[in-house]
């Protein structure tokens, strides 16, 4: 092979001159990887060595670095050299030199049987990807061949060494296999041919392992080499000898481990179902290994039961359907069942004393679907059989759910605590999906267990049994309408005599009554059975999360009925405000709450708790105004304003019309006077614009101010038209001192709600015409370093196109520079940008017969936009934003073909352009596809997509299989 040296190929090869690549200056550059304690000289030798490993060179110095006399990491790069060149660059390799370079890779693996096992490995996946190139022409029985020679009886090396060889090239052959780059339709092939050289490796497997005299360690590669085998799609019944011989190697504590992988693969690979006497053969077995598990739980051996658990769920959930079809072996089957159900229900505390018990929820799914799959007669008799199954699965899933001791609990790091949190939300998932097998009755279930529990004066009950069971009525009513539930009510009545002396069962109680506030809608009567716990709740800083959650929920639920408890709401909400109990979060959802509650109040009502519920706050930023800006007032400041913008975010006194959804949403007119949060607004005006006045160079704060007007406009929708015109001005004069992107997106919505009302448009006109003049101002100073500003400029174009297109019209509107202020932002960096810039042109190309200025330019400098997707689908912007470009091709080939037609042909013409990897051909197929699609716009991204393949060479490749 050394004469390869001279042939040119390998890609990298030209990063640096060829007479770098020896031997000796390998060898420096691995010393340096290795031993160089500087990361920058570490990374370039990296760097080097990747350059040199794809090198023509590579071919001569492979074979050096496997001398016998150097260290393992040298001989190792050597290895790992040999199998990129065979894998990656299969085709510089003559044919003639195919049996030189397999003899050389074999008298190399002998030589490293008794060796080091890191580079034997690596030399043994490069002659598979060799066997796997050459097969089936070139090397027709590469298996049956390589079984030969390890077996031949002149070798230097010991019968283990060459036997643990063999067993270790024949293991990654499979998964190399799994990991080619073959073509499909070679892999096909290479497929089917390892499927008939299985004929030549599984009697050897058998053969050692069930041989007396094998020592562990050949037994162990047996099984990782049959483990590695059935990946391949082994038919299961040409395995039953050799997971029979797994089964019985379950017994040998050094085997488990790698019997438990081998005999789950063999079960779980997707052909199994087929050979159901097979898997009928494999119940018993899997059975067998109960006095194991029983064993391992009993000691304490984790990693046993575990494995054991693996085999039974890997049974059970892979092939529940076809097992439950053998209707004769139902009894069997059960077993099964109840083996995995003692799985689920493993003794201790899931993470700590446990992990077993999460490996089976899955399969509690798999069967309740494959059991509510069946015909009405067969799932009757199913059900008979499963549902005392399922009622019996809910008890278990709810021990499991149970928190430990305090003093226990307290013992858990807090990894620990989140994986138990973790499997607590799987276990409700489950609860919620077997409601549908067992229905209502599984509610009364529950209810009368909490009933007896509650209500039993014989022994006391702990805390965890309670909370367990509310955490499962809570799993079922957060997700399934409980609404005609006959238990309901008595849950309601059971809650308040719930002895709370734990915050985890508090924090419970206050989910669960959340989970129910559609029922307390339908049903207000029992709101007060319930308030007082939720308002108790709030002023305890453990709860702040589940009860300022469970308030907002009641509040928007059931806000009609709450007048009577409002002022006691308002008031204790209030006072944990003030005190500060909450982080921010919970303050913000807090006002959305109460924004909620006064939405049923009359006006009056609404302005009188408004004024007491925000003129602290309003003080407090009278207060901060006046301060020299600094990071502790600021923090304040944008608090304050975060509390207002959440208040106004809920606070809707007018109610929807049914009929109209989506941008064209209305409401009916307030009867009742002038909107409350217009009146605050109005009043807080002047406050906020002295706020603004010393902090507009803060983006934080302007986005704060911006969020209060942006979420009243978006509730409030035509019931904010009074204050549009000091908006507008108050936005204007903030833009022009330093434009930012808050302020471009309360624009847009102001131009979504109001631009087409003739009343509000001249205010709307001159913001919008005002910061488009300072927005294009900063593409000549240089818009690099504001994306964030150019992407919402763009989606405030592309709005005012699809609301108002007039603002198009406008004399003192340069429709030119906006267009090429667009094309350059389709050449940014940031995906959003460039998709928010593509929005535009997409807005903006229909519009080219109805608005004259629009038509005008696209005329002019439409060929310069198709030049600038041309270059982004070339390969200048990334793969993921073809379909926005595609867009805009569509859009015009639908509204300007005439000169598209003539565009693409030009543009198309220069030699290289999009991409060198281009021949005119294929450039002039690309333009007469596009023009001939004017209808189907996903016809179009499917042709864009090939095209950039096509330009960035990566057309036929591995790269593209998900794209």
């Amino acid at each position: 092979m050394e004469r390869r040296e001279e042939q040119p190929g390998a890609a990298g090869a030209g990063a640096a001159p060829a007479l770098d690549f020896t031997v000796e200056n390998v060898e420096k550059a691995l010393h340096q990887l290795y031993y160089d304690p500087n990361i920058e000289n570490k990374n370039l030798a990296q760097k080097w060595l990747m350059q040199a490993q794809v090198s023509p060179q590579a071919w001569h110095f492979s074979w050096q670095l496997l001398q016998p006399d150097k260290v393992p990491e040298i001989q190792y790069f050597g290895a790992s050299a040999l199998h990129i060149k065979i894998s990656r660059y299969w085709s510089d390799i003559p044919t003639d030199q195919y049996e030189s370079l397999k003899a050389q890779l074999f008298t190399q693996i002998t030589h490293f049987a008794s060796g080091s096992k890191i580079v034997l490995t690596r030399l043994c996946v490069a002659l598979a990807s060799l066997a796997l190139s050459m097969m089936p022409d070139a090397w027709p029985c590469a298996v049956a061949d390589m079984v030969r020679l390890f077996q031949a009886e002149d070798s230097p090396v010991d019968g283990q060494g060459r036997c643990l060889a063999l067993l270790e090239l024949l293991t990654v052959l499979p998964e190399e296999f799994q990991t080619s780059r073959l073509p499909q339709y070679r892999k096909g092939l290479v497929r089917a041919s390892l499927a008939v050289e299985c004929g030549a490796v599984f009697p050897l497997l058998e053969q050692l392992l069930q041989q007396p005299s094998s020592p562990s360690c050949v037994r162990q590669k047996v099984l990782k080499c049959f483990s590695s085998w059935v990946q391949l799609e082994v038919p299961l019944q040409d395995c039953e000898a050799l997971i029979q011989a797994a089964f019985a190697a379950l017994q040998d504590s050094e085997l488990f481990d790698s019997s438990v992988e081998a005999i789950v693969n063999a079960i779980s690979q997707p052909d199994a179902q087929r050979y159901v006497n097979t898997l009928l053969k494999l119940i018993p077995l899997v059975l067998g290994l109960q006095d194991q598990l029983r064993q391992a739980v009993q000691n304490g051996d984790m990693e046993t039961s575990h494995g054991i658990c693996r085999i039974a769920v890997a049974l059970g959930e892979n092939h529940s359907r076809a097992l439950l079809d053998q209707v004769e072996h139902w009894q069997s089957f059960l077993a099964l069942v109840n083996m995995i159900m003692f799985c689920t229900g493993i003794p201790g505390h899931y993470p700590v004393n446990e992990t077993t018990s999460s490996l089976t929820l899955t399969f509690w799914y798999t069967l309740q679907d494959d059991i509510l799959s069946f015909e009405a007669e067969k799932q009757a008799v199913y059900q008979q059989v499963y549902r005392p199954v399922y009622f019996q699965l809910v008890d278990v899933l709810l021990h499991k759910a149970q928190f430990p001791s305090d003093e226990e609990y307290g013992f858990w790091s807090s990894d620990e605590k989140e994986q138990f949190r973790i499997y607590r939300v799987d276990i409700s998932d489950t609860l919620m999906y077997v409601y549908e097998m067992l229905g209502a009755e599984l509610l009364s279930n529950l209810y009368d267990k909490l009933g007896r529990l509650l209500t039993s004066s014989e022994e006391p009950y702990s805390w965890q049994h309670t909370e367990a069971l509310l955490y499962g009525f809570q799993s079922i009513a957060e997700t399934i309408d409980v609404n005609y539930s006959d238990v309901v009510p008595g849950l309601i009545g059971l809650i308040p005599r719930i002895s709370i002396s734990n915050v985890q069962l508090a924090d419970t109680v206050m989910f669960t009554i959340g989970a129910l506030s559609e029922w307390l809608a339908d049903h207000p009567v029992m709101i007060n059975s319930v308030l007082p716990l939720v308002l108790h709740a709030l002023g305890n800083p453990e709860l702040s999360v589940s009860s300022v959650s469970t308030l907002k929920k009641i509040c928007r639920e059931c806000k009609y009925d709450l007048p009577p408890y409002a002022a006691n709401i308002v008031a204790v909400s209030q006072d944990v405000l003030m005190k500060q109990i909450h982080k921010t979060s919970q303050c913000m959802w807090l006002m959305q709450a109460l924004g909620f509650l006064l939405s049923a109040l009359q006006v009056e009502e609404i302005l009188k708790n408004l004024h007491s519920l925000i003129s602290p706050y309003i003080q407090q930023l009278e207060k901060l105004a006046e301060e020299i800006p600094n990071p502790s007032n600021k923090l304040a400041i944008v608090h304050i304003l975060g509390l207002l913008s959440n208040l106004f975010t809920t606070l809707d006194v007018s109610h929807h019309e049914d009929d109209h959804e989506g941008p064209e949403l209305r409401k009916l007119p307030v009867p009742q006077g002038p909107n409350p949060v217009v009146v605050v607004l109005q009043q807080v005006f002047q406050l906020i614009q002295k706020v603004l006045s010393k902090w507009l160079n803060d983006a934080q704060v302007v986005e704060a101010v911006c969020a209060i007007f942006e979420k009243s406009v978006k509730t409030l929708l035509d019931d904010f038209a009074p204050m549009v015109p000091q908006l507008c001005e108050m936005l204007g004069r903030m833009y022009s001192t330093i434009p930012q992107a808050s302020a471009l997106d309360l624009t847009r919505q102001l131009v979504h709600i109001f631009a087409h009302e003739p009343a509000h448009f001249p205010p709307i006109e001159a913001l919008f015409l005002l910061v488009t003049s300072v927005t294009l101002t900063l593409f000549q100073q240089g818009p690099r370093d504001h994306p964030d500003i150019v992407d919402s400029f763009m989606q405030l174009l592309a709005q005012a196109l699809k609301r108002k297109p007039d603002l198009f019209l406008c004399e003192r509107l340069d429709v030119k520079a906006v267009f090429q202020c667009a094309v350059l932002a389709l050449k940014f960096p940031e995906a959003p940008t460039v998709k928010a810039s593509c929005g535009f042109f997409t807005e903006l190309l229909p519009r080219c017969g109805e608005v004259e200025p629009v038509g005008k330019v696209v005329q002019e400098d439409g060929r310069m936009l198709l030049v600038a997707v041309l270059e982004a689908i070339g390969g200048q912007a990334s793969r993921s934003l073809m379909d926005c470009f595609a867009d805009i091709l569509f859009a015009l080939n639908k509204h300007c073909f005439r000169l598209l037609s003539m565009w693409i042909k030009e543009a198309l013409q220069p030699p290289g352009f999009p991409s060198a990897r281009l021949s005119p051909e294929q450039k002039d197929t690309f333009s007469q596809q596009i023009l001939r699609e004017r209808v189907n716009k996903r016809r179009v991204k499917e042709m864009v997509k090939e095209f950039t393949l096509l330009c960035r060479g990566l057309h036929g490749t591995d790269y593209t299989a998900d794209y």
